[in-house]
C-alpha cells in the first residue's frame, strides 16, 4: 500500500529527531536540530547541529548533497524552524533560498526570540512551500529543556533521587557519624545517573549534601561533559577541602558572605531578603544552562516542591528496606504525572526508575 504524503513527512521527521538527538549533551545552549534532504522518495543529505557555535544542521545536510543540482527539485525536512538571523553562523533561511529548494516541512516554531516565526515566514513569502506542525509533540519533547529555558526564562529543572522500597532516602546522619550513606543505587543504576549528569548543564546540592557526602558531582561512568557544578552555602561553612573545590570541574556557589576568590570557583552573593531559588534559577539563565539535575537532599528537593519550580523527577526504587530514616519526598498532591516507568534487574533485586512531569510542562503550554 503506497504511503501519503503525510505519511512520508511524519516518516522523515522522525528520521530528524533521530539525527537531532546525536547532539544531546554536546550543542547546548543551542536546540537539538536534526536535516534530512528528501529528493524522488530518497534521502540524499543528512546533518545534525553537534556543537553550539558550529554548522547547524540545514547547511550540513544541504552540503552533503553529492548532485547538487538536485536540491533545486528536493524536500528539506527539520524538527526546528530554521534560523533567520546572523548569530556565529549564517542564517539558514538565507542557503534554502540560495539553493532553490522548493518545500520545506518543519517539525516545530522556535521560541528564540530572533527566530520565532520569522525563518518560516521568509520561506513564505519567497514562495517555498511550507508545511509545519509534523510530529510536533515528538519536536517539543526532544527540545524540551530549549523550549522552557525560553519560555519561562530559567532552567529546566529536574529533581532526581533514590530511596527504599519503603520511601526512606537515607539513614538519619550528623556531620562527623562515622555511618556511610545508605547505598540504594546498583552499579548500573549508577551508569544512569552518570549518563543523566552529561546531559545536563547544572548539578545542583545543598550544603548538608556536600558536607555528609563529599561528591564530586562530575561525570565518571559514562563519556561526556561534566555539568557545572552548584552548591547553595548560605554560611559559607563548608570547607575548601572537599572536592566541589578541587578545580576538576566549573563550580558555583551560592552564599550569603563575601569569600576569598579560589581557582576553579565562582561565588555569587544570594540577597537574604529575597527568595533564593529564583535567584538561583536566574544565575543559572543568565549563564546559559538550560537544564539543573537537583540531586540534593530530601530539604532541598521539598523546596523546589513547594515552590514550584520543577519540571520533571527522577525517582529510583530500590528493593531494601530500612523501617526508618530520612523520608523521601512526597509526590501526592502535586499532579505529579506519571509518564514512564523502568524495571531493572528481577525478584529481590528489582529495581525501578520513575519519571514524573510537572502539571505546568511547557511540553503542554507551548502552543507557537
Amino acid at each position: 500500500m503506497q504511503q501519503t504524503q503525510h505519511e512520508l513527512d511524519q516518516m522523515y521527521m522522525r528520521r530528524c529527531l533521530q539525527l537531532a538527538a546525536n547532539g544531546r549533551g554536546s550543542c547546548t545552549p543551542n536546540p537539538m536540530v536534526g536535516a534530512v534532504v528528501v529528493w524522488n522518495g530518497q534521502i540524499i543529505g543528512e546533518g545534525w547541529h553537534q556543537k553550539a557555535g558550529g554548522p547547524h544542521a540545514e547547511p550540513i545536510a544541504i552540503r552533503s548533497v553529492q548532485q547538487q543540482e538536485r536540491l533545486s527539485a528536493s524536500t528539506l525536512y527539520v524538527n526546528l524552524e530554521p534560523c533567520s538571523h546572523h548569530g556565529k553562523t549564517p542564517p539558514c533561511v538565507d542557503l534554502i533560498l540560495e539553493k532553490k529548494i522548493p518545500r520545506v516541512v518543519v517539525g516545530s516554531l522556535d521560541v528564540f526570540p530572533l527566530v520565532a516565526g520569522r525563518g518560516v515566514n521568509r520561506l513564505i513569502a519567497a514562495g517555498v512551500d511550507v508545511r509545519v506542525g509534523v510530529e510536533w509533540d515528538a519536536c517539543l519533547e526532544l527540545n524540551r529543556r530549549f523550549f522552557t529555558y525560553h519560555a519561562h526564562k530559567r532552567p529546566y529543572v529536574i529533581l532526581k533521587w533514590a530511596q527504599t522500597s519503603d520511601g526512606f532516602l537515607d539513614h538519619v546522619r550528623a556531620h562527623g557519624d562515622a555511618q556511610l550513606p545508605l547505598m540504594i543505587s546498583s552499579p548500573f543504576m549508577r551508569v544512569l545517573t552518570h549518563r543523566d549528569r552529561a546531559e545536563e548543564d547544572a548539578i545542583l546540592v545543598g550544603t548538608r549534601t556536600a558536607i555528609l557526602d563529599n561528591p564530586k558531582l562530575n561525570v565518571r561512568d559514562w563519556s561526556g561533559k561534566n555539568p557545572i557544578r552548584v552548591v547553595l552555602d548560605r554560611k559559607r561553612i563548608l570547607s575548601t577541602d572537599l572536592h566541589l573545590f578541587d578545580g576538576s570541574c566549573p563550580t558555583l556557589v551560592f552564599t550569603e558572605k563575601a569569600c576569598d576568590p579560589i581557582p576553579g570557583v565562582s561565588f555569587v552573593l544570594l540577597d537574604p531578603n529575597q527568595e533564593t531559588l529564583p535567584q538561583v534559577l536566574k544565575t543559572l539563565y543568565e549563564r546559559k544552562c538550560l537544564s539543573v539535575l537537583v540531586e540534593g537532599g530530601a530539604r532541598m528537593h521539598e523546596s523546589f516542591l513547594q515552590s514550584g519550580l520543577w519540571d520533571e523527577i527522577h525517582v529510583e526504587v530500590g528493593p531494601s528496606e530500612i523501617g526508618r530514616g530520612v523520608a523521601a519526598p512526597d509526590l501526592h498532591g502535586l499532579n505529579a504525572h506519571l509518564v514512564k516507568e523502568e524495571q531493572f534487574g528481577a525478584g529481590d533485586r528489582l529495581r525501578k526508575r520513575k519519571i514524573y512531569r510537572a502539571p505546568h510542562s511547557v511540553i503542554r503550554l507551548t502552543d507557537a
